[in-house]
This record gives structure tokens, C-alpha cells and sequence, in this order.
């Protein structure tokens, strides 16, 4: 028997917020292609996931739960854990924008992005990370970022607020907790095809604008950030902390 590959997921466990659809579809079927099992976390039917995953002969359990609720992500997590044995990794997707002029935003777009996208994204890498320091376990932690977390972008406060936080709790707890074997770095997507970025897709005028300004001259699409999630998951990256990794067509380096 031939040792497994540094980019095997095989044997873990990874549970993956907002799996239904897009990016996080995307990771998690790269988990399935991996070797590794998926707890999918959403509010909306997950069906067409599962299907994906049942195709390629992975394991995915879905798992409904409203991410906008802080007390709801962190019970979901224990429930998870107890009813699906110990979550080798994490991967903190799931997010919403809101696309409104800077004076007009309101308290409301403000918090309920803020919520999903940085709040819950804290609490539910802090419940990983109690159970596996206090179990002396290793762990991964793959958070979403932007390219919004280097840029300002236009209409979309809140968004950039968030993933500039993310960015940063990236790097806090990857400098608290490299020393106890759980690994936390993110993923800073580029121009991707999803339900997110729809709305620019159908703006001919922004949508070319973009293309123009990516090396790669195309979109990114779901499997290529569900790749870039199997290397920090996997045992390949295990001397990385707080890495922010680009996956963007170039953009960054235009």
C-alpha cells in the first residue's frame, strides 16, 4: 500500500459554510474529489450539492442552520461534532453583499453582512479551535476573504468592512494558534461566476472592464477556489499560518 498524498483528504472531516451553491459548492466538491467527508452548512436546500458529491462517490451531510445568528452557528457546530464524530477542518464561506451608495447604506446592510460574513466567521473558528486545543488535535482553517480585503471596491461597505476584518482575524488567529498545530489561512478569490457576482456579470459595461483588467483573461470558477481549499486543508500546507493566498487570474498583480 502506497502512502497517501500530501493533497489527500482521506479520512477527514471538514465542514463547510454556505455549500449550497458557488464557491462553496465548488470546495466542497473538491473535498469529495479529495477523499474527504462534507458537513454542509446553510439555510437553503443543498440538494443539488449533495447530488454533485453522491456523483463523484463522496460523503456530504447537510446541515441547515441560519449563519446570520451567532448562538444558532456555534450550537449548530457542537451538534455537528457530537452527532458526526471530531471536524478535522473549517471552511468559512458563507457571506452576503449588500450593493448600496456609501450615504445611503443603512444600519441594517451594515449588520446583517457584518453578521454572517465576519462575526459568525470568528465565533465558529473559536469553537473549532476550543475543542481541538483542548482535545490536543490538529486542525485546518480556510477562511474566505476578498479582494476586497486589499482594495476599497465601490457601493459595497459593509462587504469590504467584513472581508478586511476577515483578513485580519486570519492572521490573529493564525498567531495564536500555529504553535498548537491548527493551521488558519484564507482564500482571496478573485472575479468569480457566482449568484454574487450576477449582477456584474450582467452590467456590460463593469463586466468588461473587469475582463480587461484580469491576466488570465476569463472568470474564475467554483472548482478553481475548491482546489486552492484542498491544499490548506491538506497535510501539503502544514507550515503555513496566516496566509492570504490570492486566486484571482492576476488581478492583484495587474
Amino acid at each position: 500500500m502506497t502512502d497517501l498524498s500530501a493533497f489527500s483528504l482521506s479520512g477527514k472531516t471538514i465542514l463547510v459554510t454556505g455549500a449550497n451553491t458557488g464557491i462553496g459548492q465548488g470546495i466542497a466538491l473538491g473535498i469529495g474529489r479529495a477523499g474527504g467527508r462534507v458537513i454542509g452548512v446553510g439555510r437553503s436546500s443543498m440538494d443539488e450539492t449533495a447530488a454533485l458529491m453522491a456523483g463523484q462517490g463522496a460523503d456530504f451531510i447537510e446541515v441547515r442552520a441560519d449563519l446570520g445568528s451567532t448562538s444558532a452557528a456555534q450550537a449548530m457546530f457542537e451538534k455537528a461534532w457530537e452527532t458526526h464524530g471530531p471536524i478535522d477542518g473549517l471552511v468559512n464561506n458563507a457571506g452576503i453583499i449588500k450593493r448600496v451608495d456609501a450615504v445611503d447604506f443603512t444600519e441594517t446592510d451594515w449588520d446583517q453582512v457584518m453578521d454572517i460574513n465576519l462575526k459568525t466567521m470568528f465565533f465558529l473558528s473559536q469553537a473549532l479551535g476550543r475543542k481541538a486545543i483542548a482535545g490536543g488535535r490538529p486542525a485546518k482553517i480556510v477562511n474566505i476573504s476578498s479582494m476586497l480585503s486589499f482594495q476599497g471596491g465601490i457601493r459595497v461597505a459593509s462587504y469590504t468592512a467584513s472581508k478586511s476584518g476577515v483578513l485580519g482575524i486570519t492572521r490573529l488567529l493564525a498567531n495564536e494558534w500555529a504553535a498548537k498545530g491548527i493551521n488558519v489561512n484564507s482564500i482571496a478569490p478573485g472575479y468569480i461566476e457566482t449568484n454574487n457576482t450576477e449582477a456584474l456579470r450582467a452590467d456590460p459595461d463593469r463586466s468588461a472592464s473587469i475582463l480587461a483588467r484580469i491576466p488570465a483573461g476569463r472568470w474564475g470558477v467554483p472548482s478553481d477556489i475548491g482546489d486552492a481549499a484542498v491544499f490548506l486543508l491538506s497535510q501539503a500546507s502544514n507550515y503555513m499560518h496566516g496566509a492570504a493566498i490570492p486566486v484571482d487570474g492576476g488581478w492583484l498583480a495587474r
